[in-house]
């Protein structure tokens, strides 16, 4: 596995800390944006380099508890192919009353609207597939809407319960006033963009037409094969007649 960070721009030396932990953990390559472009351009980054066919995301506030992350990619794996999302849904979640009543306002427009019925859209952890995470409308914000932009594309999203922390450093950049105001617009934007997607579902290639199809339940005679190479390799041998 891989740990990839994405650095926002900060200007309290996160980033000069991670490339010194860099040298010691392996594992763990350091991005940083030369300017602060959000937490959906920080996702991106993230996808765009990752290497693994399942990508794991978190905030990194601190309150998303990594040790949770196992349950998470169980969950997916079950699924057999893991084609879809396992997000998390934060129990006993450490967050002002006010934020909450905000989330789960939010919570009920996406599943009047969009049909959104996972209990915990704007979870921060999660982990996703890449071929379907690789699909997905790119837009500032697209973050909060993972659930239906995931089914979408027809994959499957579990929910699983995972831990929540409080925070104990900095502050978040997103005001409930705020919030509120950029949140209708981009749910108006997520409606459109539902409504005018063209998605064909399952797509599947057929064979050239005459090609006899191979029959699964023949297996080519060696024997035979051999005899055929031997016969080519015994007239090769044959002198030629000179024509007089």
């Amino acid at each position: 596995f891989e740990i990839i960070y994405i650095d926002d721009g900060s200007d309290d030396g996160t980033a000069d800390e991670l490339s010194r932990a860099s040298a010691e953990i392996d594992q763990l390559r350091v991005l940083t944006h030369q300017r602060r472009s959000g937490q959906s351009a920080a996702l991106r980054t993230g996808l765009l380099q990752a290497r693994a066919p399942l990508i794991a995301v978190l905030d990194g506030d601190g309150q998303n508890i990594p040790s949770d992350l196992p349950a998470l990619e169980a969950a997916l794996l079950d699924m057999r192919p893991a084609q879809g999302m396992a997000g998390g849904v934060r129990v006993a979640r450490k967050d002002t009353g006010i934020r909450r009543q905000a989330s789960a306002f939010a919570r009920g427009a996406r599943r009047s609207l969009l049909r959104d019925d996972h209990p915990d859209s704007g979870c921060g952890i999660k982990i996703v597939d890449r071929d379907i995470f690789m699909k997905l409308p790119f837009f500032n914000h697209m973050h909060r809407f993972m659930p239906t932009l995931v089914r979408g594309e027809g994959g499957t999203v579990l929910a699983v319960p995972v831990g929540h922390r409080a925070r104990t450093a900095g502050q978040s950049k997103y005001g409930i006033l705020d919030r509120l105001i950029v949140g209708i617009s981009d749910l108006a934007g997520v409606i459109w963009l539902m409504r005018r997607r063209a998605h064909p579902g399952t797509v599947v290639e057929l064979p050239k037409a005459g090609a006899a199809r191979p029959n699964p339940k023949t297996k080519p005679s060696a024997r035979a094969g051999t005899k055929s190479a031997a016969k080519a390799k015994s007239a090769a041998k044959k002198p030629s007649r000179k024509r007089g």
